[in-house]
């Protein structure tokens, strides 16, 4: 029993992978599924694809790997953060679609809650804002727009989860109605100081607690997976929402240690330690991992749109067919043209949480071209960056300088995106061996809790770097890259 199942179920696909004992990718298998968007603003999925692709590409990824159901000593879940859902207890049917973390529909109920002057008692008690991306307002709009679903709710006849909780309860026949500690604390009902559910907040947006799952550390006990899914019963072993799992694979596990995940969007994610550092400019503060019963904190900031505007560049502009193109036009643009592109498509994440303001370019000439703007894309993502790590130095006076920022996603395969990203925080970007952070960080904590995987520290050790990116911009010429992207947000939001 020496390999590990990590699930990694993601916003626009499932994935299964299988680890060896040496933490090594053994095979992979990945489902895509629908996307549902009934309204502007809304994204919704159907829950029971979240579940019928994962537990497709767990069949699938086991028989890839040709490995036998006895040979898996556990499973690790990783999951996309602060999605809904709500069911029923006997059934296990959905009473709606899953309403997804992008979606935008409890806007003015988060408005109505900070009129009423609710937010500082969120913050106080959550480390989050009032904001319709976190699970809460969401649970309070299903029960709200759902015929009778609020009382059936205080009668014990529904279950809420995130997307974690689910995919458990699927797993184990609804025998276990549980969730991990960074997964809970992404739903602005958990107190994640006290660690446990907030009552207060629960009576502020008419929530039963009910039907609140019960919360366990990062590593532990979460169930059997049933016999007729693999043949025989395997134990769940390590729970992670995907940005704090990514924190983990990335072996973050020392404070000042930062890393930050490069998808469609953002996520910064700086480890505090055992004290939480509550923001004044507009970060999340977070639980990065639970073990052994004790939290350790993190600074997070997030970035809407990071890979996206390479996709914005491909399908938008149709100046790409790939990806992988930019790199090419970005090291044959004019250096003389000074083109800023704010991508603030869906508005500006932190720190400035900007929803209203849209995207624009400045510095525009007759000479610019596709070169140049794949050039301007590129380089907003590691402005964007340094915003959040400005917020993260000035939030909590022990960081000082980073010395190494440790960077996975798709984007940091871009090897011109992790030197423009160097020279702009002026630190060293770290890229390492195994981009498949997420889903490794899961295999840890399930391969840790069943003895097959190291400790921290062997964890640690095992870490291994592709290519180190070192700053070579002079100090003057980035303060004024960095000013005159400044200028050009400031401009952005006031249009």
């Amino acid at each position: 029993m020496t390999h590990i199942l990590a699930i990694d179920q993601g916003t626009t696909s499932s994935r299964a992978i299988i680890f060896d004992g040496d933490m090594k990718i053994v095979a992979t298998a990945q489902e895509e599924f629908d996307q549902h968007y009934p309204q502007s603003g809304w994204v919704e999925h159907d829950a029971n694809d979240l579940w019928s692709s994962t537990a497709a590409v767990c069949r699938s990824v086991i028989e890839k790997a040709n490995v036998a159901e006895g040979d898996i000593a556990g499973i690790g879940i990783t999951n996309q953060r602060e999605t809904v859902v709500v069911w029923e207890k006997d059934t296990g049917r959905p009473i709606h679609r899953a309403i997804v973390w992008q979606d935008r529909r409890t806007s003015d109920i988060c408005r109505e809650l900070k009129e009423a002057g609710h937010e500082e008692t969120v913050i106080e008690k959550t480390g989050l804002l009032l904001d319709p991306y976190f699970s809460g307002t969401k649970l309070k709009w299903v029960l709200d727009h759902v015929d009778g679903a609020r009382e059936r709710a205080r009668n014990g006849e529904l279950l809420f989860g995130t997307v974690d909780t689910w995919l458990i309860w699927k797993m184990t026949g609804g025998r276990s109605h549980v969730t991990d500690a960074t997964n809970a604390c992404r739903t602005l009902m958990y107190d994640s100081f006290k660690g446990r559910w907030s009552t207060t907040i629960a009576k502020m947006l008419d929530v039963p607690m009910e039907m609140l799952p019960e919360v366990r550390d990062s590593a532990g006990d979460f169930g059997m997976a049933r016999a007729d899914l693999f043949g025989r019963e395997i134990p769940i072993l390590g729970v992670a929402g995907d940005q704090q799992a990514a924190t983990i694979g990335q072996a973050c596990f020392k404070p000042g240690m930062l890393k930050s995940t490069y998808g469609t969007g953002c996520f910064a994610l700086l480890n505090t330690g055992e004290t939480p550092v509550r923001s004044s400019n507009r970060l999340l503060t977070t639980v990065a991992y639970q073990l052994n019963g004790k939290p350790t904190y993190a600074l997070e900031g997030s970035i809407f749109i990071a890979g996206a505007v390479v996709q914005w560049l491909r399908d938008g502009l149709k100046i790409i067919r790939s990806a992988s193109e930019t790199q090419g036009l970005a090291e044959r643009a004019d250096d003389g043209q000074d083109v800023v592109l704010v991508p603030a498509f869906v508005g500006l994440g932190a720190p400035y949480w900007n929803a209203d303001c849209r995207g624009a370019v400045y510095g525009l000439t007759r000479g610019t071209g596709p070169e140049e703007l794949a050039k301007a894309a590129l380089e907003s993502v590691g402005y964007q960056t340094r915003d959040l790590l400005e917020a993260m130095r000035a939030d909590w006076d022990d960081m000082g300088e980073p010395e190494t920022l440790r960077v996975d996603g798709g984007m940091s395969a871009s090897d011109w995106a992790m030197q423009f990203l160097s020279d702009i925080i002026g630190a060293q970007v770290d890229r390492p061996e195994v981009l498949e952070t997420t889903a490794l960080g899961a295999a840890w904590l399930a391969g840790m809790q069943a003895g097959v995987y190291p400790d921290m520290d062997g964890f640690a050790e095992s870490w291994r770097l592709d290519r180190s990116f070192e700053p070579s911009m002079e100090d003057d010429v980035r303060a004024e890259k960095y000013g005159r992207w400044k200028r050009a947000v400031e401009a952005t939001m006031m249009v």
